[in-house]
């Protein structure tokens, strides 16, 4: 009979670097300080002979499943935010906060490399705080995640309302997104999700063309003006909006722990910084050029009801294939403190396999019963991203960045220069919590709400 144990602490010399898992700008640094935290095993342990083998994944997949995981219809949203700050400042913060992210992104990696046991954010907070910093980065993930499910259950039947045109129950689509979605999540390993993840971003490249398309051909003689008259809080939650697009920094830790070769993270970042940055530039300005101040969002609607229906149809893959990403990341998390240290971990048998599908279906099941629950569940959504995103993605990188230089922030030009980023990153994430806390907030104070488990268009 098998227990269930966490990893176990395995009590190794101090090194200077982790010369297995260690990026290159680690290996010769004055600076760095040894450290002398007892390393951990890695939770999938040696997958010489194991039946099922997660550290397979190659570099590009990995940066695949970060572009599906990160780019979705919520970019269609990013034109709007420019109407509501200008075109000028609106490109300086897609621009800043895309180089921001990319360093953020950079940092987790590096606290990945010094650490090898983490997996997930969870791990992380656990080297930070102890045990109460894994709980609580643990339970923040996984209820950011299981949001994150819900808001894509809730765009699938949005979706399914205007391709139809209301042709039943939204509860009836909400059912069949929430059944999809978890069939699409029965894989174990993140290698056989990363087919899923090109053609999510297929689906939503193709969509943003298709929307991009039909604003310039029905407003071909747009004339914006250059500059937009906006009030302090408009052009602030627009900034928040613009910086949330970046926000999906908590799976990455996931993501890393599956590579074959974790020293291809930077690769896997580039490809998603590069992809994410372009991808909401040229789709930001160009739709805002012939939609005009008014565009909505998302976008669709300027394109017209035709081109909706359309672009919804071929985005459809990618409001699933996001969902289904995360929902493997929360499942992960938990399968992972449940089995790991034993044997289950790599075996195929009913044990093993029906516990991953009852994680998953228990959670599409509970992101279902959230979806169809609360009246504005939207406004929520931006609450919870407010909330734990900013602080995922900004604020505990920057934390990161400190932790791991500890006592040498001012030793060198360099480690100033760091220290200053790190605590910047940080001040980012405490600005665009409390910004997005108190739109959020009162949005939600001045919606009137809708009706719950409502058969209603919800288009």
């Amino acid at each position: 009979m098998t227990t269930t144990t966490r990893p176990q602490i395995v009590d190794i010399e101090p090194t200077h670097v982790d010369t297995n898992q260690g990026w290159a700008d680690d290996t010769i640094d004055v600076d760095q300080k040894p450290d002398p935290t007892p390393q951990r095993q890695d939770a999938f342990g040696n997958e010489e002979f194991a039946e099922v083998k997660y550290k397979v994944l190659k570099w590009w997949q990995g940066g695949l499943l970060m572009v599906s995981e990160t780019i979705s219809l919520g970019i269609l949203s990013l034109p709007a935010a420019v109407a509501g700050m200008g075109l000028a400042p609106a490109l300086v913060v897609l621009i800043g906060m895309g180089l921001l992210a990319s360093y953020t992104g950079y940092l987790i990696g590096k606290f990945k490399s010094r650490h090898p046991h983490i997996s997930s954010i969870a791990d992380a907070g656990e080297v930070l705080m102890g045990r109460f910093g894994y709980e609580l980065f643990g339970t923040a993930q996984l209820l950011f995640l299981v949001f994150l499910m819900a808001s894509h259950i809730l765009t699938f039947t949005v979706a399914l309302n205007s391709i139809t045109k209301h042709a039943t129950c939204s509860i009836v689509f909400g059912v069949v997104g929430m059944i999809v979605s978890c069939i699409l999540s029965l894989p174990r390993t993140l290698e056989k999700m990363s087919w899923l993840s090109l053609v999510s971003f297929i689906s939503i490249l193709s969509a943003v063309l298709i929307c991009m398309i039909a604003v310039g051909v029905q407003n071909p003689n747009s004339i914006v003006q250059p500059t937009v008259k906006t009030d302090l809080v408009t052009g602030f939650t627009s900034a928040a909006n613009i910086a949330f697009s970046y926000v999906s920094h908590n799976t990455f830790f996931t993501f890393i722990a599956e590579l074959k070769d974790p020293k291809d993270f930077p690769k896997a970042l580039a490809l998603l910084q590069t992809v994410d940055m372009t991808l909401y530039i040229v789709a930001a300005v160009v739709i805002y050029r012939y939609a005009g101040a008014d565009v909505t969002s998302p976008a669709l609607g300027s394109a017209g009801p035709l081109v909706a229906r359309i672009a919804y149809g071929v985005a459809l893959p990618t409001i699933v294939i996001a969902g289904v990403i995360n929902s493997h990341v929360a499942a992960k998390s938990i399968y992972i403190r449940v089995f790991a240290g034993t044997d289950r971990m790599h075996k195929r048998d009913f044990v093993a396999v029906g516990s991953w599908v009852g994680i998953a279906a228990g959670l599409w099941l509970l992101a279902w019963i959230i979806a169809e629950a609360i009246p504005v569940f939207n406004n929520l959504l931006s609450l919870i991203t407010a909330l734990f995103g900013s602080w995922f993605t900004f604020g505990f990188t920057g934390i990161f960045g400190l932790y791991m230089d500890k006592g040498l922030w001012f030793a060198s030009p360099k480690k100033t220069f760091q220290t200053l980023l790190n605590i910047f990153a940080i001040t980012v994430g405490v600005v665009l919590c409390v910004l997005g806390l108190y739109s959020s907030g009162k949005t939600i104070h001045d919606n009137p709400g809708s009706s719950s488990f409502s058969c209603a268009d919800n288009q």
